[in-house]
């Protein structure tokens, strides 16, 4: 796919876990930082289903236009991983930040998930003191994405409750994961030049 000015940057796209996020939260405030951001909805933030949740991720993803980088927390990282599994949903997102992803184990009632490598450049955050997902866990689930690991320490659950609500280093995270699909954009601009002097 090759990116248009008029579709770049990427445009963020935060998918809330379960109970969704409130106003308070680092979602949305890392919404209010980006133009033309969007948010996944659910149904019924109350009943974590994995097949209906990344159903709604892959649906706004082919909805709107890209590209786009995704920014999951808790029980929206695997929905989020899930949609990506398949490729065709997957070729407008440029990049993905997993926040604190909620633990397949714990979350074995909404859906089996299978962790695979995306082939898209991604960052999982996590915790020390998660009660969602320990921390090795969530260092595997890292490496069976294919994400880089960040490791925040005593971070909980890296929502409101632990104290995130505008959180800078989540703007940072987007903005290098947009910065590291720019090279892929103009390297696809470049030979569509080429093919065009050709012709």
């Amino acid at each position: 796919m090759s990116c248009s000015k008029s579709a770049w940057p990427p445009r963020l796209v935060t998918v809330p876990g379960l109970h969704g996020s409130e106003g308070a939260h680092w979602q949305t405030w890392l919404e209010r930082q980006f133009a033309r951001s969007l948010r996944v909805e659910q149904t019924d933030w109350d009943a974590p289903e994995l097949v209906q949740w990344s159903r709604s991720v892959r649906d706004l993803i082919a909805r709107e236009r890209g590209p786009f980088v995704l920014a999951a927390h808790s029980f929206g990282c695997l929905a989020t991983a899930h949609a990506l599994q398949q490729a065709a949903y997957a070729s407008d997102v440029v990049g993905v930040l997993f926040v604190a992803p909620a633990s397949p184990e714990k979350f074995a009632f909404a859906g089996a998930f299978d962790a695979r490598r995306l082939g898209i450049p991604s960052i999982l955050i996590a915790s020390e003191t998660d009660p969602w997902m320990p921390l090795a866990g969530a260092r595997e689930m890292a490496a069976r994405l294919g994400s880089a690991f960040v490791n925040l320490g005593d971070a909980g659950h890296i929502n409101t409750a632990a104290g995130f609500g505008p959180w800078p280093r989540a703007k940072y995270f987007v903005d290098t994961l947009a910065h590291c699909a720019a090279p892929l954009r103009f390297r696809e601009e470049a030979t569509e030049r080429e093919v065009q002097a050709l012709v």
